[in-house]
């Protein structure tokens, strides 16, 4: 009787429905970590993981030989530290904005039309890239130049190149990135608004005292994962807006991986990056957590 009244009895479809993500995170997520000993080995595609030759850390200091690792290196830092500057305030900035809408129906346009470019393929959004920022033939040139001002290298020189990058990613997520500051805005007492009305605050101050204080638990979580990923930077973005000519700026861990990985067969090399990442991954989002804690009270744990 006291099994039928439980909790896990009476909500068994609710862990029914967690058995696909658990599968999803043990095949995709842990079973692979099996994999990370190939940073320690010669590994040999025909023989396999566990016929290949140990090596020790041969590997790693084979990786840390490398120019081209340390450019990729400083070129992820550099592309993760433009967003974290410009592109981690937007989402909170076009947050606070939605939020001082008065017009319901204007607001869900906004919304509407904002959220769109995450939903759009980096493929796509390459193609419109160039369609709009080529140097002869894009949008952008063709009307600067028609008021003398222009052209203008966005994807050929790498100073303008990066301004492209940070827009484009900007344009790109913080539609999507507003959301959880949306729905943290939704819990923040409306009585505190109402009494700021009747002391006469303005907007601006309302938003400075009430708005921003009540979702800073949410901005510091965000900062604090975003730090984490620092050294772990998406492969789609750089590779497709990035050339040859501004490899300087746009070759990172990820395209360096995949270019001595896949490109050049050196599979102890990539997985030696790849460990590198999570490590470094790892230190950055323990010491910014513990930084959090010690000045603000607020963390991820």
């Amino acid at each position: 009787m006291m099994y039928k009244n439980s909790y896990l009895y009476r909500y068994w479809q609710l862990y029914l429905m967690l058995i696909i993500p658990l599968a999803y995170f043990f095949i995709f997520k842990y079973g692979p970590i099996y994999g990370v000993i190939i940073a320690f080995k010669d590994y040999n595609l025909f023989r396999g993981i566990n016929a290949s030759a140990w090596v020790g850390l041969d590997v790693f200091r084979d990786v840390f030989g490398m120019k081209g690792f340390y450019i990729a290196l400083r070129n992820t830092f550099l592309l993760n530290g433009l967003d974290l500057v410009f592109a981690f305030p937007a989402p909170i900035i076009l947050a606070v904005l939605l939020n001082e809408l008065r017009s319901a129906k204007f607001k869900k346009l906004s919304q509407t039309v904002l959220y769109l470019p995450h939903f759009i393929s980096w493929v796509i959004i390459g193609g419109l890239v160039y369609q709009v920022f080529a140097t002869k033939a894009g949008i952008v040139n063709l009307v600067l130049a028609k008021i003398g001002l222009g052209p203008f290298p966005f994807l050929t020189d790498k100073y303008y190149w990066l301004f492209t990058y940070v827009s484009i990613g900007i344009w790109q997520s913080i539609g999507w990135g507003s959301i959880i500051y949306l729905a943290a805005m939704t819990g923040i007492n409306k009585e505190l608004y109402d009494a700021a009305d009747v002391d006469g605050a303005s907007r601006f101050r309302r938003i400075w005292h009430i708005t921003i204080p009540g979702i800073s638990t949410t901005i510091i979580v965000l900062l604090i994962l975003k730090i984490g990923d620092m050294v772990d930077i998406g492969f789609d973005r750089p590779f497709i807006i990035g050339n040859v000519i501004v490899r300087d700026f746009s070759d990172v861990l990820s395209t360096f991986i995949y270019r001595i990985g896949l490109q050049t067969g050196q599979f102890s090399n990539a997985t030696a990056v790849g460990l590198f990442q999570a490590i470094v991954g790892l230190i950055f989002i323990l010491s910014a957590n513990y930084i959090a804690k010690k000045t603000t009270g607020d963390g991820i744990v």
